[in-house]
């Protein structure tokens, strides 16, 4: 095995990201590299002028290839985290760092579904400053004793990454809320709305976890797996660097809806960032159909399901999206369970609250978080169902803050204010109705209070996972043969009540579910919740750990690689080009077969040919499809009419607009043949009649077709019915993309139902739904004239055809089907060829409407006119100047009379 070191970024900081400087930015670079060969795990950075001299080819041709040993053969899995999951604490003499795993790190944890033979290499920031000077021998002790990689960002720049953008900007609207109004500024905060320095330093922070990436890759055998909303520029960074390097993603947090996630300024960049990835994972169906949504909005890109995996088309690459709920650590929180330090404290905490019912609420700090709603709601519980009163107890431990802002403040001073209310309304001595821990709580008492709480309750108004309930679920499972269990040996009992808006709910199905911002309903949950029969609260209960037990977090990452690796089983199998600047890169991926079509040698062969028959689609080949003037250009005309004037060729125009509106736009190409709606109608030039090739001439279907495209059409603003003599077509370009797309898929299926025993089609196209007879087609078509060739004694020895949407395929399956018998003369070429790179069953592509002109002029210059054509042409010209002259002469006349 060869590897490669990839270290220059000159080409990534040049151009497209100017605003953030040269890789680097200011940062700290101490030590350099003696030579050009780096080991497979770097901890030293080195600098870009030592390796300036390297053969580094562009990101769009960027090949894989590798010339430095690896040292090693297995595969590796890169996880790239905002934070690694370790421990810095500077030793208590001030001299040097201690470093261990931080147990409570989902991170960490990860690694037990990851197979044997796979080596993990974490990535990430330190919690803790190192200074400058520290940092290499910091970085050594993490590489060597945990496999870990850390990246040390400038502070300034960590601020304005993390606070600034991805807690004040990103957080809040992936949790559903918009900036309004500005917040008070603060030094850490921001103001809450979208800034573009703190943009360009989140792009430059990812920058940075990109350098650290590439001192360590080896793009062969490497898997990266990025983690997290911080690091969504990272995706296009790696991308533009190694196009075929297998990129996983997870996201931790909501995805919120279109609605929400359209008032992102940099929304299409985030996508396009994300979709350089090969696997795209979520908790919930929620999330992932908010994110799909949003890439058919505003990136028209349709999801398709095969087999029970959701994928997106994204040039050639399919995208996997993974669904799968993250789980907890069964090992680590039963280690925690059996220690003594865990059940002296929960026997401290029985005989506190004995003879009471306890709820529990476990959450941090934030405005998501609901702790004043669940307060709000328990003092109704207690205020509706007095009996309650002196019973009921509700401990909320509340993790210190991790962000800043006013809106936290007021939070803040909510709960206090209420938990004091309440206390003073239903307290008395001896007993408190709420219990507020406003602190960090070490691990061993929170799972105390777990052990010895009736009911658990979320009502978090918005939150990625959550994964109280299944920790509180493990730990009134207990230990078989705890001391501090006396319930060890009969029935385990638990209840939840849990917010619907949090990601863990759908996999609780006994859970009480609530809308914590309907206060009585969660109220009346409340107390449903802890008055339940204890056989109920048992199924419930078992029914939850025989889920949370299985589905743990090795299983998730499991599941994660599994699936990222088979989403990349065909990363080395197919051409690929990366195309594109800045987060508009993205690597298109075609059939190995799949070229561009090259004029040289199209003009060889045409030169060479007899017989020619040339195919041509009308919009989006010879004009742009998003041009409203759809007339041929004076230029375009001049050429068709070349290539018509060569005895030798048979031109025709396929396609679906209807022979009314083709007659008029091509009335100057006079030798030009035209099938009009997709071939019914057929006119081989324009001195002779119309044909019609299909043996229907019913079209009583229609009747039956139109009332329920009145429908959907009255139904969908912005859609309309276009009536052709043989087919009716409804276009919802101009509608809502999204609800336009359904409203199709719904209309195609109606269709479908309506007409099952008339003889006609029902297919869907780019923004229509079409109904047309059986056995047309432009394939059909291009086949019957291929035969009328052959039958007039000019058997074809040259074809050509060019179209660019679904319509066109039929022409190119046909036509490649048509090859194999004997229409054609033996060893005809075929030049099929689709506009746009993209996937296709042609086998040659051309960029746009401008190369296919630019194709066909070449054409027709190597073009030989038809000898009566051009004696006719010549007699025109000089009529003309004859007419010409007379009228000068004329001219002269009036001038020397006047």
């Amino acid at each position: 095995m060869m590897s490669r070191s990839y270290t220059n970024l000159l080409d990534l900081a040049a151009g497209n990201f100017a605003a953030l400087g040269p890789a680097g930015g200011g940062r700290r670079r101490s030590g350099s590299f003696g030579a050009k060969r780096m080991t497979r795990v770097m901890t030293v950075p080195g600098t870009l002028s030592e390796l300036d001299d390297e053969d580094d080819e562009p990101a769009a041709t960027s090949s894989v290839a590798s010339d430095v040993p690896s040292s090693a053969v297995c595969e590796r899995l890169i996880v790239v985290a905002n934070q690694l999951p370790v421990v810095a604490r500077r030793r208590a003499d001030g001299r040097g760092w201690t470093v261990s795993w931080d147990d409570d790190s989902l991170l960490l944890r990860l690694r037990d579904g990851v197979p044997d033979e796979m080596e993990v290499l974490f990535i990430g920031t330190l919690r803790a400053d190192v200074p400058a000077c520290e940092q290499d021998e910091v970085s050594q002790t993490l590489i060597d004793g945990f496999g870990c990689a850390p990246v040390f960002l400038p502070a300034g720049l960590y601020d304005r990454f993390y606070q600034n953008f991805c807690k004040s900007y990103l957080w809040p609207l992936f949790h559903y809320m918009l900036p309004f109004a500005s917040a008070l500024p603060t030094a850490a905060s921001g103001d809450g709305r979208f800034d573009r320095g703190a943009w360009e330093a989140y792009v430059l922070a990812n920058k940075y976890f990109f350098e650290k990436v590439v001192e360590v890759i080896n793009p062969e055998d490497d898997y990266v797996w990025v983690h997290d909303y911080h690091l969504m520029a990272l995706p296009t960074f790696l991308r533009r660097r190694f196009i075929r390097l297998r990129i996983g993603f997870f996201l931790h947090s909501p995805f919120p809806s279109s609605e929400i996630y359209r008032s992102l300024p940099i929304r299409d960049e985030i996508l396009r960032t994300l979709l350089n990835c090969d696997l795209i994972g979520f908790h919930t169906f929620d999330y992932a159909r908010h994110f799909l949504s949003c890439c058919s909005r505003m990136l028209g890109i349709e999801y398709q399901s095969k087999r029970g995996n959701i994928g997106l088309d994204y040039f050639g690459r399919t995208v996997g999206i993974k669904i799968m709920p993250v789980g907890i650590h069964m090992g680590q929180l039963q280690s925690v369970l059996r220690s003594s330090e865990k059940e002296q404290r929960v026997t401290e905490l029985r005989q506190q609250f004995e003879g009471k019912s306890v709820f529990l609420g476990v959450d941090d700090m934030d405005i998501f978080k609901g702790i004043n709603l669940k307060l709000l709601a328990f003092e109704n519980m207690l205020r509706m169902h007095p009996k309650w009163q002196g019973r009921a107890v509700l401990v909320q431990i509340a993790n210190p803050a991790r962000g800043k802002g006013k809106d936290l403040e007021a939070i803040q001073a909510e709960i206090r204010e209420s938990s004091q209310r309440i206390n003073r309304e239903f307290g008395r001595s001896g007993y408190s109705p709420v219990i507020l821990i406003d602190r960090s709580v070490p691990s061993v008492e929170r799972l105390a209070y777990y052990t010895i709480a009736e009911c658990v309750v979320v009502t978090a108004v918005r939150d990625g996972m959550n994964l109280t309930p299944y920790e509180y679920i493990v730990c009134r499972e207990g230990i078989p043969g705890s001391e501090s269990e006396p319930e060890v040996s009969g029935p385990k009992k638990s209840m939840l009540v849990v917010s619907e808006f949090i990601g863990c709910s759908p996999s609780l199905s006994g859970a009480i579910r609530i809308n914590p911002w309907n206060i009585e309903a969660t109220a009346e949950a409340l107390n449903e919740a802890i008055s339940m029969s204890e056989r109920e609260k048992q199924l419930r209960h078992e029914k939850h750990y025989r889920y949370v037990s299985t589905h743990d977090v090795a299983y998730w990452s499991k599941s994660f690689v599994q699936d990222l690796e088979r989403a990349c089983k065909d990363h080395f199998r197919k051409p690929c080009w990366g195309i594109g600047l800045g987060f508009g890169f993205r690597v298109v991926a075609l059939d190995p077969h799949f070229t561009k079509l090259n004029l040289d040698s199209i003009i060889m062969s045409y030169e060479r040919a007899k017989s020619r028959a040339i195919f041509l689609d009308y919009d989006g080949t010879l004009v742009p499809q998003a041009s409203l003037n759809k007339s041929p250009s004076e230029e375009l005309v001049r050429i068709v009419n070349a290539l018509c004037a060569d005895r030798n060729n048979t031109v025709f125009i396929v396609s679906g607009r209807s022979k009314d509106d083709l007659s008029k736009k091509l009335i100057a190409c006079p030798k030009l043949g035209i099938a009009a709606e997709h071939g019914y109608f057929l006119r081989w030039t324009r001195d002779e009649e119309w044909q019609t090739t299909a043996h229907t001439s019913d079209f009583g279907w229609m009747q039956m077709a139109r009332p329920v495209m009145n429908l959907y059409t009255e139904a969908t603003d912005g859609s309309t019915i276009e009536t052709k003599e043989t087919a009716l077509v409804w276009h919802h370009q101009d509608a809502d993309q999204g609800f336009g797309s359904s409203q199709a898929k719904e209309m195609l299926d109606h269709l479908e139902g309506v007409l099952a025993n008339e003889p006609v089609s029902v297919k869907s196209g780019q923004f229509i739904v079409e109904v047309k007879p059986q056995g047309v087609s432009k394939g059909l078509i291009a086949e019957k004239i291929l035969s009328s060739m052959k039958e007039k004694g000019q058997q074809a020895d040259f074809v050509l055809c060019i179209g660019d949407d679904r319509s066109d395929e039929d022409m190119f399956e046909n036509i490649a089907d048509v090859m194999k018998r004997s229409i054609v003369a033996p060893k005809t070429p075929l030049f099929a060829c689709t506009v746009g790179q993209k996937p296709s069953k042609a086998r040659f592509y051309l960029d746009d409407t401008f190369e296919v002109v630019t194709m066909l002029s070449s054409l027709a210059d190597a073009s030989e006119p038809d000898p009566i054509d051009f004696e006719d042409d010549l007699a025109t010209s000089v009529s003309s100047i004859d007419i010409g002259d007379n009228l000068r002469q004329f001219s002269n006349i009036r001038t020397e009379g006047s």
